[in-house]
């Protein structure tokens, strides 16, 4: 076996897609396919089996995938402990935030990252947070912070920080308590992000657990788009707090905290597991646990 066919096989497994990898892998379906037989020629064991949906992991499949995460990061491991021997270790790390978070908090990573590792570059890219997880397997970023992120095997992640979403409105139009439950929610008309945009994910599955129907009347993916929006019609939003901070103008709108269920949204940490021991990229998770994301968030 060699370390094509390992990497073939673990993003295949992790997505339940031979065609979705492709585009991670950057290789076509045919070679992708032509590597994972191999691994199975060799290791004389079916790893994955077809399904209407993509393919599943075999029972041997299962055991040999925890012995390809290991061999894959110390693989990794392995280049890089011979470029920081060689004088060359990783020089640039590539940050992945969301455009709300990357607006709050680049100024200040930026000026801690000088102070701790003055020899390594910062290029900081910006993305919606349903992509970041992408970047991180195709290597496009090192890091990210983003919100919800799916499960993965992949990619090691930890919360950072948690924030409430909140019913925001113009208050020249509506009049709403100060707390609200979400049932009560049923006949308002709203304007939030389309899917897979992580807010309207969570805003779905509250009202999914409060058994009401979401009326969406308009899909916007901006939040300064839907916070003009707001302020200008009757439609409703619910958004983190913080992104209230974001009005231009003197524009000024009013929010209700929401109840039966909270919706709380998750920053998380994350960076690939292969990756997870380099030195550098421990640096900089470090600098991230030790800001205080709620003030910057303010």
């Amino acid at each position: 076996m060699d370390l094509k066919q390992i990497r073939s096989f673990l993003v295949v497994a992790e997505l339940r897609s031979v065609s979705r990898a492709v585009d991670v892998l950057g290789i076509s379906q045919p070679s992708i396919s032509r590597q994972i037989q191999l691994l199975e020629s060799e290791l004389r064991q079916h790893l994955l089996t077809r399904t209407g949906r993509g393919v599943e992991l075999t029972e041997a499949g299962r055991q040999f995938l925890v012995h390809a995460r290991e061999i894959d990061r110390m693989a990794h491991q392995a280049v890089q402990t011979m470029w920081a021997f060689s004088g060359n270790p990783l020089s640039r790390v590539r940050l992945g935030m969301p455009h709300r978070i990357a607006r709050r908090m680049t100024h200040v990573i930026m000026r801690h990252f000088q102070e701790r590792l003055p020899d390594t570059a910062l290029t900081v890219a910006e993305g919606l947070s349903s992509e970041m997880t992408d970047w991180l397997l195709k290597g496009r970023v090192d890091v990210a912070l983003l919100y919800e992120p799916p499960p993965s095997t992949l990619i090691q992640v930890e919360t950072v920080h948690r924030e409430d979403l909140v019913l925001v409105y113009q208050p020249g139009r509506h009049r709403m308590p100060e707390r609200m439950r979400v049932s009560s929610l049923a006949n308002q008309s709203f304007v939030l992000p389309s899917m897979p945009n992580t807010i309207r994910a969570l805003v779905n599955e509250a009202f999914a657990e409060a058994g009401v129907t979401l009326n969406v009347a308009t899909e916007v993916d901006v939040v300064q788009t839907i916070l003009e929006t707001i302020s200008q019609t009757e439609l409703l939003t619910i958004l983190p707090r913080s992104a209230l901070t974001d009005l231009r103008g003197g524009q000024t709108l009013a929010f209700s905290e929401l109840c039966e269920p909270t919706i709380r949204n998750r920053l998380c940490l994350a960076l690939p597991v292969q990756t997870q021991g380099l030195k550098t990229l421990q640096e900089v998770t470090k600098l991230i646990r030790s800001l205080d994301i709620a003030s910057l968030m303010q």
